[in-house]
Formats: structure tokens, C-alpha cells, sequence
């Protein structure tokens, strides 16, 4: 059973139409990266899955519950979800606004003291949260979503105001969560972070997804070139240039780096004449296109 299924869905406000005929699949214990421009829908379409506002056509299922059908009534509870800006009460400590959030879901206060220590907010569970900085109230947002162990996790922009170290441990936190069967859907505009984190990525413009697929199924879509830095010893960059000049587009980095340009296709055969000079060649870089190269490809519209 699919954790999420999305048909031909539409939102509308007036005549500007925000998500235009989305289709989409998320299977159980899946991650999906939605990515796109500020405008793009991304917002809205999490709003519309969580039953926030009501779509102008279409229909969405979790776990094969219809919204807006009257024969069951949807598992929203078994939801959990953080917004892109969160906001709790300034006044209230971190534990009292999640022991509310507990109550609210019939969960146990033990489940609040596990999931203060695993976001690492222990220390400063009774300061008020006026006193939290962005990462600490991120942090506090993240917890109360994984409340209750949701089935399906929406997070809309989630590392917002995270350092580094805080990142590595978010995603960890998220892939333990997934391998135990949870669907995830994280909405970014951190593509360089996002593309190692998801199973599968959707780019949308203009409320619709262009493409959606593994970072390798996007690459073969989009076939951009493949970069290979090979780093050359002293006076060894023209003997190099000259033995390889025709097999592949080159650039000059520098005084000892020459950059090579060729298709998926031919990478595998480069590096192989590549390291057949290793008297000339100390180190090899091959850079393949990123999510960032990739979004820019498709938005711009050249998937034709």
C-alpha cells in the first residue's frame, strides 16, 4: 500500500491556478525531495496532503483513503509535520509545548523526554522558547512532528537555521525513521544537501512537477556532461594535453589542472587513457552534474 497517492490535483485561487494537474506517488518507507522556486506550489501542495486547504480538483489518498470521502475518515493522526517558519508560544518552555502537542495526540511525556534527548534540546527543555535560537526552535519543531512515530513526515524546508553538525544529525535522525518504514516528502531550496538524502527528487515550476525521478534517472534525462579534474605534476600538464587533445574538450585550472569534458557514456573509457599516464596524472576528480546543474537544465526548459 502507498503511503501517498496524488491525482490530477488543482488548486486555485481565483484565476491564478498554484498546483495545476499534479500527479504523485510515494510508497512506504520512501523519501521524496520537492524542489523549486519560491512560488512554485511546493507550500501548497504540502497544505492540500495535510488537509489544510481544499483542492479545486483532484484528490489525495494516504494510505488509500480518499480526502473528502465519507465512508472512512482519513489517518491524518498518523501525519506528522513542520512548517518551513515554526511557531510556538514564546512564553512556554520547550517540554510544557511539547507535553501539549503530546496531549493533543493521546502520546506519553516519556515520548517527550526521548525526543528532547534525540534532538539534543534536553539541556534547555525548561527555558522558554522566547530564549531558543532558530536551529533550537527547529529542532523543538522537528520533535513535535515525530510525535507518535508518523507514518508519513512533510517537512517544509526542515535545516533552516541548522549548522552543519546539526544537519548531519537531522538526516540521520530521518534516515533511521525511514528504514523503519516512515515516507518522507522534504520540501528545500538546499539542493546541493538534498540530492544524497532522498530516494527520489521532483522539480516543479508553476504548480506542475517537470520531471521526477532518482538523481541517476534525472542525469540520463537531462544528459549534461560529465567533468573529470586531472591534476598534473610539474611540467607535466602539456605532455598530458598533447597525448590527449583529441579525446575529449579541455580547460586550463590553473597551473597544473586540466578539465575535461565528455558524456556519461564515454567517462569510464577517459579515465581508463587517464590512468594509463600516471607519471603525469597525481590525482583525478570527476564532478557529475548536481541537483543544482540539473534544476537549472529542466527549469529553464530545455527537456525537449
Amino acid at each position: 500500500m502507498n503511503a501517498l497517492e496524488v491525482h490530477g490535483l488543482c488548486k486555485s485561487y481565483g484565476d491564478h491556478r498554484v498546483v495545476d494537474g499534479l500527479d504523485l506517488v510515494l510508497g512506504r518507507g520512501e523519501s521524496l525531495a520537492i524542489v523549486g522556486h519560491n512560488g512554485a506550489g511546493k507550500t501548497t501542495l504540502m497544505k492540500l496532503i495535510l488537509g489544510l486547504t481544499r483542492a479545486s480538483a483532484g484528490n489525495v489518498a494516504l494510505w488509500s483513503y480518499e480526502s473528502g470521502s465519507r465512508a472512512a475518515v482519513p489517518p491524518r493522526e498518523s501525519v506528522g509535520f513542520l512548517p518551513e517558519v515554526v511557531s510556538f508560544h514564546a512564553g512556554m518552555s520547550g517540554r510544557q509545548m511539547l507535553r501539549f502537542y503530546a496531549r493533543l495526540k493521546n502520546e506519553s511525556q516519556r515520548q517527550c523526554e526521548e525526543l528532547l534527548d534525540l534532538v539534543g534540546l534536553s539541556a534547555a527543555a525548561d527555558r522558554k522558547i522566547g530564549t531558543y535560537s532558530k536551529g533550537m526552535r527547529q529542532r523543538l519543531g522537528l520533535a513535535q512532528a515525530l510525535l507518535g512515530e508518523p507514518a508519513l513526515l512533510l517537512l517544509d524546508e526542515p535545516t533552516s537555521g541548522l549548522d552543519p553538525f546539526l544537519r548531519r544529525h537531522f538526516y540521520e535522525i530521518l534516515n533511521e525513521r525511514q528504514a523503519s518504514g516512515t515516507s518522507i516528502i522534504i520540501s528545500s531550496h538546499a539542493l546541493t544537501e538534498i540530492e544524497a538524502q532522498t530516494n527520489r527528487i521532483a522539480i516543479m515550476k508553476q504548480g506542475r512537477i517537470l520531471v521526477q525521478g532518482s538523481l541517476s534517472q534525472l542525469r540520463r534525462e537531462a544528459a549534461l556532461p560529465v567533468h573529470i579534474l586531472a591534476t598534473c605534476g610539474a611540467h607535466c600538464r602539456e605532455p598530458l594535453l598533447r597525448e590527449l587533445q583529441t579525446t575529449a574538450p579541455t580547460e586550463l585550472l590553473g597551473a597544473n589542472q586540466v578539465c575535461f569534458t565528455c558524456r556519461e557514456e564515454e567517462k569510464l573509457t577517459l579515465l581508463h587513457h587517464l590512468t594509463l599516464h600516471r607519471e603525469w596524472v597525481t590525482d583525478l576528480l570527476v564532478r557529475p552534474p548536481r541537483l543544482d546543474d540539473l534544476y537549472t537544465h529542466f527549469v529553464n526548459g530545455d527537456t525537449d
